[in-house]
């Protein structure tokens, strides 16, 4: 599964900011460009693993698979 990843430097903390568009929430950061690049994938990995949910009454959970 491709995302994109938007990269920004910035001149005041000497850093990089990295998000994705199609996951909102979903960024992170790194002292140089790969770093920010690799902790992105990283933050993705995170975003998207499954989580324990609780079921509600009268409610049910459904596990989808995207991109396959």
């Amino acid at each position: 599964m491709k995302f994109r990843i938007v990269i920004e430097y910035d001149p005041e903390t000497k850093s990089y900011a990295a998000y994705c568009p199609e996951l909102p929430g979903c960024c992170s950061a790194g002292d140089t460009e790969q770093e920010a690049l690799d902790n992105a994938r990283e933050a993705i990995a995170l975003y998207l693993e499954p989580t324990n949910t609780k079921k509600v009454k009268n409610g049910k959970v459904f596990e989808v698979e995207v991109g396959v």
